[in-house]
């Protein structure tokens, strides 16, 4: 009875877990800013192997890497016991790792560190467990010293030389070799078993030699031991001579008695094997006898398995690599010879040390979601199953009231944060154990988008799209998909939504272009992101190259004409025989061609044009075959290339059928390459009269083929030969055949039905083609009833791809189907489709809307749900808007912007995280219910306000510089304070390159918007970094630096009237003007008549003096030239009226023009020389010859012209007067 009421209970918690509802677990995706914020337990990455053997002569490493965040930690236990890596300083642990490095370059004996080790890793959300690593070293003993006396056997006997190798660690490779290092040649009578001892099924002659030495390789020290070798004595009855020796008569005519096979090895008649799953199985049969018996194997109660199964060492050995429960039995090995058979059973059990039918796997959860761990292992014996939790048995953990353990499944009901751990499952029997390490983590994340925003996407159309939107969130979000903002969500006819986000536009379109927005929602929030899909038409060239020959010297063409989108550019390229064409100064290309002038023998070649737009492309090849003049003469018509083939010809229909006729021609010229393929074409007079379209291809050896047709059609059909070059032009068209009508076969696709108001249905469909009309008369039955009422089905017959139903319920589901008929008959009927009628304003309010756990930036909502029938249309979201009222901050005027925030949710009392607050602010806000197309009446208005945070950084931050060792700082109050200022912090430091100074820190009153710093070196730099402060703490950092002394552009409000270099500058000025002026008030003063065209130092004498110079000789009197003088001046002594101003200074320009003139007054002699006149300038330098600067102005002295009595004394002594020199600096 206790039996069977166990049963009963294992049968009904069987059926509790069928019935239970589990949450999918959540997979995390590998994007590195959700790896970076999410919260993990410990995960083991690597470790050393569970046996693990090491050199001795290297430095231990036993590994133990590990992931997690918060980083974690490491500890290690050897044999069972924690393992102190502190007090032993030959152990070191790698940084940011579990890695033991044991290292003995000071001393030690790596055989003190050999034992069992485990390694834990933990953070704060649990801690994982690694294998058990048993450590242990490599070891290679030597041969035991012996002496082997020398073995003596008599001729035909059988022997067994015992090799008993040393016990290394792993064991040896065992060979035998001969004193020359040559193996021991192995055969069916002599041969090395298993056990590494060489066998002789009998003994000849030949066998005796001095020199048998077994020899053990030892794989990790490289080494070879050599055991002593053994001397082999055969006895002989009769003389043995070498040379009768043959490999068919070892014995050499020598009369040996024979003997009937017995087993050297196993002994006895049976014996049993044991062997692990997956291992390899080896059994051995070694016979001794005379002659040499042969092995055979086989299997009670089966075949052996052929596929797995090798034979080895002359058919001594049988192998199968991987054991598996089917090959356990009983095997038997027969020695066969000419006296007899012997055989020998082998009973061989497979047993299996754990291994892993159902491994567990990390379990992510959302909280209050469902989920279960589940550790299946098998082997034989049956495996028991432990769980711990952090590396402690589960059993003495504290109680978890949401979790249960089940034998191999632990289940997790409701789970809540703070319950994340690691858990181990170890399977175990007497042949090893398994351990697995499993964390459950519990996520809250609201949804967010993994993909780049507003991305843009072109497709070209016709072609299938996919649009993606990889996205998160946990508990995972609900993700639909919308075009333009408008509708309900896209999933169905040409659209199909994936589970990873992804929408499939199975065939795009014109009509497809816009914006396409999918959106996440779940409890926590929504995310969204835009695609914009624009669709272009397919870039494709429509005038192709064509092969061609050009003679040498002629000019050739390759046309290549494309048509694309408009709105996408393309490049034109060409390839000349796959590689890069440079055109050069010769080849021109356009838009459309490629033009090769002059042709020679190089331009031969596959020529390639390329057009690439920045989302498909086409190309298009021809040949060149550069032709010499000769090669027009039919003479030598077979170096011509190959070309495109002739049309067919002759077309000729037979056998008609209702849906069937037989079509028949006559194959065209191939021109030297054979035609690969027929493409048959059809045109119909009906529905597209004139347009060709393609119907089938035909392999290029047919010339007549049953053509499948459509009913109701009037055909005519051409062929068209399809070789390597190309096409082949058109044949001339078939005569008509018309096929007789039928029922149409095809079913009306894209069934809907949608409502376009509250209380009607549309059902529509796309109408068949006009090929797929098969009669005349086209319409089509819809049928539709309400779902699940029991009623009869409605039908009407329309011509049209459209009927409205009216006066229906709001948002009630129909059946509906469709058929397509003609005047032959119906069509087939279209699966059942669920529509809805269409939708109206929901009726119900969400009641008791209410807040919880206000903090600075969010807010926990709850409300009650609406009934789903009050919803009237398919639900959308509860749709939530808030306003900020006002701040708390006295005096802060704030925008009151409505916001609004949808959730998804079908419990009966939601809840929900409204986040991005402004804090220490006051809200409104109310909730409605929303379908596809209307809102709700509100619910209650619930007003809360947030509470205080830290503010936002400061509205500026200025750093001036008013003088070299002061700096000056301001700033304005922030725009959000977030709450009531209590002051400023501003930290600050110097810097030099990548070093810096000690942190400095002062505080301010919230009154208080400005500092000034007195430098202690004008030199130096800052770095500011200012916050402000409320209760909460500081806000977000300012961070300013003050700029460089040496790359200043300006110091605030400095007054360079008071700077020393701008004083000496401005009185040299000064001086310099009052010499101009001195020097100008002299040379008027003096006098003189100086042409306009003389140009005097400093610029005071081209328009002010040089005009009205006057004549310093006042005891000559007036000529009448002197009235006015040829150039135009007036005596200033005269008296006469000074001329117009601004005549004098055209007068002026004009002479410019007379440089090169003889000076004015001058006279011309007979010989055409000029002669000097008796007013030069000459005479008023102190030499004869005039001086001239580099630019031609004329640079001597300008002295008064007195008589030439007094000059001829008085020239030494006026040049160093000083007057004089003022001139000269003039």
């Amino acid at each position: 009875m206790l039996g069977q009421g166990r049963h009963t209970a294992l049968a009904l918690m069987s059926l509790l877990l069928l019935l239970w509802h589990e949450a999918t677990p959540i997979e995390v995706p590998q994007d590195p800013k959700i790896q970076q914020d999410l919260k993990q337990p410990p995960t083991i990455v690597k470790q050393s192997v569970k046996d693990y053997i090491v050199d001795p002569r290297d430095n231990i490493i036993i590994e133990c890497e590990a992931k997690g965040n918060p980083v974690p930690s490491f500890s290690w236990r050897r044999n069972g016991k924690f393992f102190n890596i502190g007090k032993d300083p030959r152990v070191t642990m790698r940084k940011r790792s579990g890695t033991l490095e044991i290292g003995f370059r000071s001393g030690g004996r790596p055989e003190d560190y050999e034992g069992e080790y485990q390694c834990f890793t933990s953070n704060d959300f649990g801690a994982a467990l690694s294998n058990k690593i048993l450590l242990r070293v490599s070891k290679a003993p030597l041969w035991p010293k012996e002496v082997l006396e020398p073995v003596v056997v008599t001729e035909g006997s059988p022997l067994v030389l015992p090799c008993n190798p040393p016990p290394g660690l792993p064991p040896p490779f065992t060979f035998w070799m001969n004193s020359a290092m040559t193996p021991i040649p192995q055969d069916k009578r002599v041969s090395m078993g298993l056990n590494g001892d060489l066998y002789f099924s009998n003994v000849v002659a030949q066998d005796a030699h001095t020199d048998y030495s077994c020899n053990a390789r030892f794989l990790f020290t490289h080494t070879i031991q050599q055991k002593n070798p053994f001397t082999l004595k055969v006895l002989t009855k009769e003389p043995y001579n070498d040379t009768s020796y043959n490999a068919t008569d070892p014995y050499g005519g020598r009369k040996v008695a024979e003997s009937t096979p017995t087993f050297l090895s196993p002994s006895g008649s049976e014996s049993s094997k044991m062997v692990l799953r997956d291992e390899q199985l080896l059994l051995e049969c070694i016979a001794a006898g005379l002659p040499t018996p042969t092995i055979k194997w086989f299997k009670k109660g089966g075949d052996l398995p052929g596929h797995k199964v090798k034979f080895e060492n002359f058919n001594k050995t049988l192998k199968i690599i991987s054991v598996s429960e089917e090959d356990a039995g009983e095997y038997v090995c027969m020695a066969n010879s000419h006296l007899g058979s012997i055989r020998h059973s082998i009973s061989v059990q497979v047993k299996a040390a754990p291994y892993w039918l159902d491994k567990p796997t990390d379990l992510v959860l959302a909280p209050d979601e469902n989920g279960r761990l589940v550790c299946r292992a098998n082997g034989n014996p049956k495996p028991t199953i432990q769980w711990l939790i952090n590396g402690q048995p589960i059993d003495s953990s504290p109680l978890n009231p949401s979790r249960q353990v089940l034998g191999d499944t632990i289940i997790f009901r409701s789970v809540q944060m703070g319950s994340s751990a690691v858990y181990q499952c170890n399977a175990s029997n007497q042949h090893g154990y398994l351990l697995a390490n499993a964390f459950v983590s519990i996520l809250d994340m609201p949804p967010r988008m993994l993909g780049p925003k507003n991305q843009l996407i072109k497709v070209i159309e016709n072609n299938r799209t996919f649009l993606d939107c990889p996205f998160f969130g946990s508990p995972l979000p609900e993700l639909r998909w919308f075009k333009n903002g408008q509708g309900s969500g896209l999933d169905g006819g040409q659209y199909r939504v994936y589970i990873n986000g992804t929408l499939e536009i199975k065939r795009a379109r014109a009509e497809d272009e816009g914006t396409y927005t999918c959106v996440a929602n779940s409890i926590l929030g929504k995310a969204e992101n835009q695609v914009r899909l624009e669709v272009k038409e397919q870039t494709r060239i429509v005038k192709f190259p064509e092969h061609q020959s050009a003679i040498r010297g002629s000019t050739a063409r390759f046309n290549c004409k494309v048509k694309s989108d408009p709105s996408l550019p393309v490049t034109v390229t060409w390839t000349k025989d796959d590689k890069f064409l440079y055109l050069g100064w010769r080849l021109r290309k356009d838009d459309e061609s490629l033009t090769i002038p002059n042709v020679n023998e190089g331009d031969e070649g596959t020529y390639t044009c390329t057009v690439k737009s920045e989302i498909d492309e086409d190309s298009a090849s021809a040949r060149l075959t550069v032709l010499e003049e000769a090669s027009l003469n039919p003479s030598v018509s077979s170096a011509l290339p190959p070309d495109r083939p002739d049309p067919p010809m002759d077309l000729d229909l037979s056998d008609p059928a209702a849906r069937s006729v037989r079509l028949t021609w006559i194959p065209g010229n191939d021109h030297r390459s054979t035609i690969t393929e027929f493409l048959v074409e059809f045109e119909e007079d009906r529905w597209e009269p004139g347009r060709w379209q393609n119907l089938s291809t035909y392999p290029g050896d047919l010339n007549s083929v049953i053509l499948q047709l459509a009913p109701f059609v009037n055909y005519q059909f051409r062929v068209i030969a399809i070789n390597s070059v190309g096409q082949s032009q058109p044949s001339s068209p078939s005569p008509r055949y018309k096929t007789s009508g039928a029922a149409p076969d095809v079913i009306p696709r894209g069934l809907r039905g949608w409502g376009s108001k509250k209380d009607n249905m549309e059902i529509t469909w796309e109408p068949l083609l006009d090929l797929e009309r098969n009669g005349q008369n086209l319409h089509y039955n819809v049928w539709w009833r309400r779902k699940d009422v029991g009623e009869e089905w409605s039908n009407m017959t329309t011509e049209g791809s459209k009927h409205i139903i009216h006066n229906t319920e709001t948002y009630v589901p129909y059946e509906i189907k469709v058929q397509a008929r003609n005047e032959f008959g119906p069509g087939p009927e279209s699966n059942m489709v669920i529509g809805y009628s269409g939708e109206d304003k929901p009726t119900d309010a969400p009641t008791d809307l209410r807040v919880s756990k206000v903090d600075s930036t969010k807010a926990n909502i709850h409300w009650k749900s609406v009934d789903p029938n009050s919803v009237q249309g398919e639900f959308k979201e509860y749709r939530l808007y808030y306003c900020r009222e006002s701040s708390l901050v006295p005096g802060l005027m704030v925008s009151k912007e409505n916001k609004t925030k949808g959730f998804y949710s079908t419990t009966p009392q939601p809840s929900s995280i409204l986040s991005d607050l402004v804090p220490y602010s006051k809200y409104k806000m109310f909730i409605v219910v929303a379908n596809s197309r209307f809102e709700g009446p509100p619910s209650n208005s619930v007003e809360f306000s947030t509470k205080e945070g830290v503010p936002d950084a400061p509205r500026f931050f200025r750093i001036n510089r008013r003088s070299f060792d002061t700096i000056y700082l301001e700033w304005d109050k922030p725009l959000e304070p977030n709450g009531i200022l209590t002051g400023y912090q501003l930290k600050y430091q110097t810097v030099n390159g990548s070093r810096v100074g000690r942190q400095q820190l002062e505080t301010f009153l919230p009154n208080m918007t400005d500092f000034t710093l007195r430098l202690p070196d004008r030199s130096t730099r800052y770095k500011f970094l200012l916050s402000a402060l409320t209760q909460v703490g500081a806000g977000e950092v300012y961070a300013e630096e003050s700029p460089h002394f040496t790359n200043e552009a300006y110091i605030d409000q400095v007054d360079i009237a008071t700077q020393g270099w701008f004083i000496g500058l401005m009185c040299a000025i000064a001086l310099i003007i009052l010499i101009l002026l001195i020097v100008c008030f002299i040379k008027r003063s003096r006098g003189g008549k100086y042409p306009v065209s003389i140009k005097c130092l400093g610029g005071c004498c081209v328009t002010g003096f040089a005009k009205y110079l006057v004549r310093d000789k006042k005891d000559l009197p007036l000529d009448s030239v002197d009235q006015k003088d040829q150039d135009g001046s007036f005596d200033y002594q005269n008296g006469s009226s000074v001329p117009d101003r601004n005549e004098n200074e055209n007068r002026s320009l004009e002479s410019s023009d007379e440089d090169n003139k003889p000076l004015q007054g001058s006279q011309t002699s007979l010989d055409g020389n000029v002669k000097e006149s008796d007013d030069s300038l000459v005479d008023y330098g102190e030499g004869g010859d005039g001086q001239f600067n580099e630019d031609g102005s004329f640079i001597g002295q300008y002295t008064v012209k007195k008589d030439k009595d007094e000059t001829e004394g008085n020239e030494s002594s006026e040049a160093t007067s000083p007057v004089n020199a003022i001139y000269s600096l003039a």
